[in-house]
């Protein structure tokens, strides 16, 4: 029962992300290669911002 519970949530919270990212790629009018050259270095700035707090 439980697993099934967390089964059906998991799912609701894929489908609001592909619902996320395909409102993102409207908004700022990127093709899926783009969006991925963007979230890439989202992630490169936001760990060298971690290493040079840390």
């Amino acid at each position: 029962m439980i697993v099934k519970i967390i089964s059906v949530k998991i799912r609701k919270l894929i489908e609001k992300h592909k619902t996320f990212i395909n409102w993102y790629k409207k908004k700022l009018n990127l093709s899926d290669y783009q969006l991925l050259w963007l979230v890439f270095f989202k992630g490169v700035f936001i760990t060298m911002t971690i290493f040079k707090i840390f």
